[in-house]
């Protein structure tokens, strides 16, 4: 489970009880209208998939609440149904670790959608001891990119 992490300002503009669009099926998507843009995701804590537009902070589309995997996530229409093309945990309010995906690839076999085998993109994110900014971890360089500081390695 990963709480909210981010800004308080983004935290503050969360209308409680209003969260993304849920996905259980592939109908669902049908009604999202989308497009080549990747969408904003988060798995609540249920284990639903919630959509909202790529723009829409990861702390909106969960109505401020914690949740199990977030990122951004793109679907193409195969043979007439949806598939999860491209999936990331790329969110920095939530910094979900690449260990979410089951939870991700749950959500998505619930709702009877096709998915890659695991993140198409993943992030580690950690954040600066010393001077408590938020760093994407490359190459498996834990060093804070802000003051050179060491990062924890997990």
């Amino acid at each position: 489970m990963y709480a909210y992490t981010g800004p308080p300002e983004l935290l503050a503009h969360v209308r409680p009880g209003v969260m993304g669009a849920p996905v259980t099926s592939s109908a669902d998507i049908d009604r999202l209208e989308p497009d080549d843009e990747p969408f904003t995701y988060v798995v609540d804590l249920a284990g639903t998939l919630r959509l909202a537009p790529r723009r829409t902070e990861h702390v909106a589309c969960a109505a401020g609440s914690p949740v199990l995997a977030a990122g951004e996530i793109t679907f193409e229409r195969v043979r007439g149904e949806w598939r999860a093309t491209e999936v990331s945990n790329q969110s920095t309010g939530y910094c979900p670790d690449p260990a979410c995906w089951p939870d991700v690839a749950g959500a998505l076999d619930r709702a009877g959608l096709a998915r890659p085998d695991g993140f198409t993109a993943a992030f580690v994110f950690r954040r600066c001891p010393g001077c408590g900014e938020l760093n994407v971890v490359k190459d498996e360089y834990y060093v804070c990119v802000f003051c050179d500081g060491g990062l924890t390695g997990t």
